[in-house]
């Protein structure tokens, strides 16, 4: 997808898609932040858009690991596919279900998550779902990273992990931050 067509994807679905603009190099980096590429096999990524973050997490990601990508607009799971990476499960479907992908894949539990849902932009009921099914289907040690361009969701990381670390990242168009959560 062009730059182009990503901005008016995120003009016609900014409920869905959070931003206009896709994540930077640096926002990229930082979402894959604490990810332990050594040993993972499983990663779960919501909210994948076109797959910016997907193909950080591939480039590092071991040749038998697997990436389930979630996103619910079909132009942009069609991105994804494009990318044409046999690691790569596309789920186009709600977050909420991925305990149904990670048995079609065989996996007990995700070894790390990524998250760029824009939890402001949903209601909060379906936030909270997302963000437990996340924690819930999240190995122990395994981490969960959540970008946010606001803090106003915050709470939902919480209550669901207790501590989350904060990390500004300066370096991206609009300025992000990425919330670090570990199990």
């Amino acid at each position: 997808m062009s730059t182009f067509s990503f901005l008016l994807e995120g003009l016609r679905n900014i409920g869905t898609t959070g931003t206009i603009t896709r994540s930077g190099t640096a926002l990229c980096q930082a979402a894959i932040d604490r990810i332990d590429f050594t040993s993972a096999r499983t990663i779960v990524e919501l909210g994948a858009g076109d797959g910016v973050i997907t193909r950080h997490i591939l480039d590092r990601l071991h040749p038998d690991g697997k990436v389930i990508a979630f996103e619910v607009s079909e132009d942009l799971c069609n991105d994804m596919r494009a990318i044409g990476d046999p690691r790569l499960v596309v789920a186009q479907d709600s977050a909420e279900n991925i305990r149904t992908y990670l048995n079609q894949i065989g996996a007990d539990k995700a070894d790390h998550i990524v998250s760029a849902i824009p939890f402001a932009a949903l209601p909060a009921e379906l936030g909270e779902r997302i963000v437990t099914a996340a924690h819930e289907n999240l190995r122990k040690g395994g981490c969960y990273n959540q970008v946010h361009y606001s803090l106003k969701t915050k709470a939902y990381y919480q209550r669901a992990f207790g501590k989350v670390e904060v990390r500004r990242v300066y370096r991206n168009l609009p300025p992000a931050w990425v919330l670090y959560c570990r199990k």
